[in-house]
């Protein structure tokens, strides 16, 4: 018999081309300014790129520990001890990884079985149902809705069965800027309370947060933390997003199992990328000033939106902003951002595709994470759409 590729059916039979992928590739083709990914058009921090050339002269070229250099560990556990009064032990409950999505897929991969339930908030970020189909699990949805995608905790609870392996949250969200608070949270341990349910928390956004609020750990409530896996960015943190340099936390006994499939994925992270971080981690004021700067680009871009026919509620978190069109078109909203790129020149997200069956909420989701005149260019372009 000959080879037949057509033998090996898929895993992932119903993925296709990521959106990110399609409105990106969309804008280069058309020559539009592309609000769509979700990295900065800025020079990554000129003491850092500085840090990693001093770190690969220096001779740190080699591989790293698996579980990554103790020195940025160390400076990860003193963060969380600082920001949130919790402790995590650098040598068993820290991970350094290639950036969240490989501490996603991992954790998935780790704690995920056939036949396994994981619940999801929808919208959610499109890195998380692969991850669970390909190890045989089953997403289950609870359908966040527009404009406010609060989270109904007795729809929620109705989701849990026997069969629940892991909750995920990502919080603040992509792709909405919206936030969980405190009673959301509360909400969940006391729903999580008892089980032996885990909990996968996306927090890739932790530092970039608007209006005075405060980032919701999982490891402020003790049933939470207790069961928590907590994946994070330093790509999104500190605008270097090419780096694919993130980090996870767990309690000891999962973290363990972590590293088995941890080791075999990536192994270790780039040596002096890790060296230059745990360096530039020593000046808190690095992250903690996030908040301000991406708050300032939200005011820019919103301010400059007043004349157009957008409706919006200004972002809570991340750096999107979500642009409701409703009283410009009613068209499908993949079908207006398309649109939007070949005939307005401006390349958005649009949101159907992270929804349960693809519902439709008349939204696109814009990256402010650009330069100001970036931000005025994007905002005139908008303004002119009638």
């Amino acid at each position: 018999m000959a080879f037949s590729p057509s033998q090996f059916p898929s895993k992932l039979p119903s993925v296709k081309t990521t959106i990110f992928t399609v409105m990106s590739k969309l804008a280069k083709e058309q020559g539009a300014l592309n609000l769509s990914q979700g990295f900065p058009d800025f020079e990554s921090p000129k003491k850092l790129v500085e840090e990693v050339n001093k770190a690969m002269l220096s001779g740190l070229n080699q591989y790293a520990p698996m579980a990554g250099i103790a020195e940025l560990r160390e400076i990860i556990s003193e963060k969380f001890s600082k920001l949130y009064n919790q402790y995590y032990c650098p040598e068993s409950e820290i991970t350094i990884t290639s950036g969240a999505t490989q501490a996603i897929y991992t954790a998935i991969s780790t704690f995920v079985n056939k036949g396994d339930e994981v619940v999801l908030l929808k919208p959610c970020f499109d890195c998380y149902e692969p991850a669970i189909e390909i190890n045989g699990g089953i997403p289950v949805y609870v359908q966040l809705k527009s404009p406010d995608y609060k989270v109904d905790w007795e729809e929620f609870k109705k989701k849990i069965s026997s069969k629940t392996k892991m909750v995920i949250i990502n919080t603040p969200n992509n792709p909405t800027g919206t936030l969980l608070e405190k009673k959301d949270l509360l909400a969940l341990q006391e729903i999580l309370k008892g089980t032996n349910i885990l909990l996968l928390c996306d927090d890739v956004y932790e530092h970039i947060i608007y209006d005075g609020q405060t980032h919701q750990s999982a490891c402020l409530y003790p049933y939470l933390k207790e069961r928590a896996i907590i994946a994070s960015s330093f790509g999104k943190t500190f605008h270097i997003t090419g780096w694919k340099v993130g980090y996870c936390l767990a309690p000891k006994e999962l973290m363990h199992e972590f590293r088995k499939a941890h080791q075999f994925t990536v192994f270790c992270v780039s040596h002096p990328f890790q060296k230059a971080i745990a360096n530039y981690l020593k000046e808190p004021q690095h992250y903690l000033e996030l908040n301000n700067f991406y708050q300032n680009k939200r005011n820019l871009f919103l301010d400059n939106l007043k004349g157009s026919k957008f409706k919006f509620t200004p972002s809570k978190g991340t750096y999107f902003q979500l642009l409701d069109y409703t009283n410009i078109t009613q068209e499908h909203d993949v079908d207006y951002a398309i649109r939007m790129v070949k005939e307005h020149k401006i390349a958005s997200i649009p949101i159907s595709p992270f929804n349960t069956n693809a519902i439709d909420p008349k939204t696109l989701r814009f990256c402010f994470a650009k330069k100001d005149e970036t931000l005025k260019k994007a905002a005139d372009l908008l303004c002119k759409i009638n």
